[in-house]
């Protein structure tokens, strides 16, 4: 949630930057909100005011033994009003609240301006681009005969699921803890967490309101019994998480953190759940685009003016993870109209598939500036001085499954089988191909 101080000092600029992103800001309703929110507040604050005076004018009175009736009913009266003016302010807060929730976070400077993923600015590509002398497959015929089973996924769920057996499934599993292994050894804390989380960390972290129709939600009963017609059931909104990210920046939610502990740095690896709303028959083939996947996930909690550093360290970390598979992949800085709602600088990193002869993303490593913390109310403080918002981000490191995919087709050979790279064989008990 960006500061409601930004749109009261100068809205117009918000406007300008939030329009980078293709977000048209509807600054007439704020005013109107804000505008009527100031009058109420005045208000308010001339009758408590009033209050005060009278409760010190009835008290003399008393003390005296004059009458006071003409100030104790002109004190109800104020009361009265005052009551009504509080409730009313509270739902003007509300509604800006609500209408704060809705706007995405602000670019930061050095994010280039444009309108889709043609004006990303491509920093770097790394590594080469594998050459082969046969016909290239694609991953889903590569590693059906290794144990990537589609039809028994749709028979025990649906469509956009996998099971996995033996060979694709130690795959799968060796590369998670090769991942976790790696990001341990430089600092990050590993951390297992639910699976799934209240509306109050999907808020936190900025996936509601927005984003709900892209959640699978798991309404649970907290009210009401069978047995008891009378009384009325009543449900609670749970959420399978759509990413690590959730839970592991909640842990910070209400919290105040002394500033000798800063940076915090978590790794997490978990499933993760996505409906897809919005992705219109996209990557249906194969396990690029599935409802379920797993990645390892990195997130550090910062002072402010550690977290362009922090982003860029972040990025590099995953990257690391490329490099040590030997992965070709490119770096790209995201331009304002490609960026995720709550970032204010984003990096993805995209990996090579020859069988689509491209690069498709397989990490996103964003500074969230202090977006998430304002609305989750993370803090950090220097000595006795005052809370101030911590800084959060987060990056995928890697996504398990498109990990996988990548190795299946760079290290494709003719006979069909596949050579594990030279880093990963260790988590293969040794094994140097897989054969079907």
């Amino acid at each position: 949630m960006i500061d409601i101080q930004l749109l009261r000092k100068d809205i117009d600029v918000v406007v300008s930057r939030l329009a980078d992103r293709k977000f048209s800001l509807d600054k007439t309703t704020f005013l109107s909100l804000e505008s009527e929110r100031k009058q109420v507040q005045s208000r308010t604050e001339e009758l408590q005011a009033k209050r005060n005076q009278l409760a010190k004018a009835i008290g003399m009175k008393k003390a005296k033994g004059e009458d006071a009736s003409e100030e104790m009913a002109e004190s109800v009266a104020v009361n009265q009003e005052l009551q009504t003016l509080t409730e009313k302010l509270t739902v003007l807060q509300s509604q800006l609240n609500d209408f704060l929730m809705n706007i995405p976070n602000i670019p930061h400077e050095s994010v280039p301006t444009g309108q889709n993923e043609n004006q990303n600015q491509e920093v770097l590509k790394w590594g080469e681009i594998p050459q082969f002398n046969f016909p290239i497959k694609d991953h889903v015929d590569l590693a059906a005969p290794l144990g990537l089973d589609f039809d028994s996924a749709v028979k025990v769920t649906g469509s956009r699921f996998a099971v996995l057996h033996g060979q694709i499934a130690r795959l799968h599993r060796a590369l998670g803890q090769f991942m976790l292994d790696n990001h341990i050894a430089v600092g990050y804390n590993e951390v297992y967490v639910p699976l799934i989380v209240n509306a109050d960390s999907m808020r936190g972290t900025g996936q509601l309101p927005k984003f709900e129709a892209d959640l699978f939600k798991v309404p649970r009963k907290v009210g009401g019994d069978d047995q008891d017609a009378d009384i009325e059931a009543s449900y609670e909104n749970f959420y399978l998480i759509p990413t690590a990210e959730v839970p592991v920046t909640n842990l910070m939610r209400d919290t105040i953190t002394v500033a000798e502990d800063l940076p915090r740095k978590f790794v997490a690896h978990t499933p993760c759940f996505r409906s897809e709303a919005g992705s219109y028959g996209r990557d249906t083939r194969g396990m690029i685009r599935q409802h379920q996947f797993e990645k390892v996930e990195l997130v550090q909690i910062t002072k402010p003016e550690e977290s362009m550093h922090a982003l860029e360290e972040l990025t590099n970390q995953a990257e690391s993870i490329l490099q040590k598979l030997e992965l070709p992949y490119r770096k790209v800085l995201l331009c304002t109209g490609d960026m995720g709602f709550g970032s204010t600088k984003t990096y993805d990193l995209e990996v090579w598939l020859p069988a689509q002869n491209t690069y498709r993303e397989i990490s996103s490593c964003s500074n969230m500036g202090d977006f998430q913390a304002r609305r989750m109310q993370a803090r950090f403080k220097v000595g006795q001085g005052k809370p101030e918002l911590v800084h959060t981000l987060n990056g995928s490191g890697l996504a398990v499954g498109r990990t996988g995919v990548a190795i299946l087709e760079n290290y494709q050979q003719a006979d069909g089988s596949i050579r594990i790279p030279k880093a990963l064989q260790p988590y293969m008990g040794g094994l140097e191909f897989l054969k079907a």
